[in-house]
């Protein structure tokens, strides 16, 4: 089997494109599979690959069980590389275009009510540098509705006390200004303000540090979640698009109009630009202290 031009497309994505090492690692994930299957299945060289083989390769993550939305990122990598290769004049035409799956009905996301909101953040011993820093994340990704990368992303620097504002730096788009509630910016106070330069050891700028003093990871904040909801006793499975998702139809339930989440929330592709109009900061800066529960 070779595996020298995953290498180098892997290499390619990491050193050319500049992608995040979470999206590296999931693209040399699926990529490593679907040449273990070829391997072991097919006998073929990845540069050998029919538009059949393919189709067969989808069928086969359906038998091993694999979700419809990980068959989808699968197709996806594999579209991804095969041009790739196209365009490096390795192969005359990709096996991967035009391949389709049905895209199976999307699950309403969880949303916790207030009072689980609540229950949520009283969990963390804020009289601890641990417990402040938890509390001070469970807060602002609640109060600006940010994914997890970006939450960990956060350098000491995007936050402005005193005006209230985060920066949030895209990666495809513009950085976004994103208003704080008073309740977020005074758990952020705490922690950087008591005890965020005890965690200080090897990453002066990033806002939330672990216990070797490094940026927390994706990850790192996954496993925070996962500890207080499991000790809040919330009969549900709480995942930051869980609290993302709250943010959202909280404020919608109190009245902001959804022009308004949206922009919060960073929905601005091409096709949602021209149906929606654009709001200015300060009309977001009202409408969030309006609606948001805990502004």
């Amino acid at each position: 089997m070779n595996n020298i031009d995953v290498n180098y497309y892997i290499n390619y994505l990491k050193n050319d494109r500049k992608l995040s090492e979470s999206t590296v690692k999931s693209y040399s994930r699926d990529l490593r599979l679907f040449t273990q299957y070829c391997s072991d299945n097919i006998k073929k060289d990845i540069l050998s690959i029919s538009k059949s083989d393919i189709i067969i390769y989808t069928i086969y993550l359906e038998n091993i069980r694999k979700s419809n939305s990980t068959i989808l990122r699968n197709l996806a990598s594999l579209r991804n590389f095969y041009s790739y290769l196209l365009l490096n004049n390795k192969i005359s035409e990709s096996p991967a275009n035009d391949i389709t799956i049905k895209k199976s009905q999307a699950k309403a996301p969880e949303i916790l009510s207030l009072q689980e909101v609540d229950t949520l953040f009283k969990q963390p011993n804020v009289e601890t540098n641990i417990g402040s820093r938890d509390k001070a994340m469970l807060e602002l990704i609640y109060a600006t509705g940010i994914k997890v990368t970006e939450l960990t992303s956060l350098n000491i620097d995007d936050i402005n006390f005193d005006y209230g504002y985060l920066r949030c730096k895209g990666k495809k788009t513009e950085d976004r200004i994103i208003p704080v509630g008073s309740v977020a910016i005074g758990s952020l106070k705490e922690y950087i303000l008591k005890h965020r330069n005890t965690l200080i050891k090897k990453d002066d700028e990033a806002m939330f540090l672990n216990y070797s003093g490094s940026r927390i990871s994706r990850q790192g904040f996954w496993k925070i979640l996962r500890k207080h909801s499991s000790s809040a006793n919330l009969n549900k499975n709480v995942t930051p698009f869980t609290l993302r998702h709250s943010f959202a139809v909280h404020l919608i339930q109190n009245g902001a109009d959804l022009k308004s989440v949206q922009e919060l929330l960073g929905h601005q592709d091409v096709s949602t630009t021209q149906m929606y109009l654009k709001l200015n900061k300060n009309s977001l800066r009202e409408i969030y202290d309006k609606t948001h529960p805990r502004a």
